[in-house]
C-alpha cells in the first residue's frame, strides 16, 4: 500500500480538487445535501458507528473519550473496517465526510486515527 493522504472534512463543505475521493462515512445522509452537490464517490455507511452508540453520544464533548474508545472496538470488531481497507488500498488521497459540527470529536476523527495506527503497521521498514 503507497502513503495515503487522510483528511477529514464536513459533508456540507464544497468539493475541492485536493480532496482525492470522497467518502461519506455516516449512517444517515446528511440532512438538506442533495446527492449532486455531495459530489461523493462511495458511501461507506457500515464503518459508521452503530444506531445505539451513535445516540448514547449525541455529540457530547463530555462523552468523546468513551466514544472513541467504543467506536475504535466496533471498528476493528467488524467487517466493514476491512472492506474500506481494501477499497483505500490504491488511493494517494481520501477525504473522510462526516455531518457533525465538531470535526474534533467526530467519528471522522477516530476513523481517521484507526486508519493512520493500521497504516504505519502496514508501512515496510526501512
Amino acid at each position: 500500500m503507497s502513503k495515503l493522504e487522510i483528511k477529514i472534512k464536513r459533508a456540507y463543505a464544497e468539493p475541492a480538487a485536493g480532496d482525492g475521493k470522497r467518502l461519506l462515512i455516516d449512517r444517515l445522509w446528511p440532512r438538506g445535501l442533495s446527492k449532486e452537490n455531495a459530489k461523493i464517490d462511495r458511501w461507506f455507511k457500515e464503518v459508521a458507528p452503530s444506531g445505539e452508540l451513535r445516540k448514547w453520544y449525541g455529540h457530547e464533548p463530555e462523552k468523546f473519550s468513551e466514544f472513541r474508545h467504543r467506536y475504535r472496538k466496533e471498528l476493528t470488531s467488524g467487517k466493514a473496517f476491512s472492506t474500506l481497507l481494501e477499497y483505500l488500498k490504491e488511493e494517494p488521497e481520501v477525504s473522510l465526510l462526516f455531518a457533525a459540527k465538531d470535526p474534533e470529536t467526530s467519528n471522522a476523527a477516530v476513523l481517521a486515527e484507526v486508519l493512520h495506527e493500521h497504516l504505519s503497521k502496514q508501512l515496510p521498514r526501512l
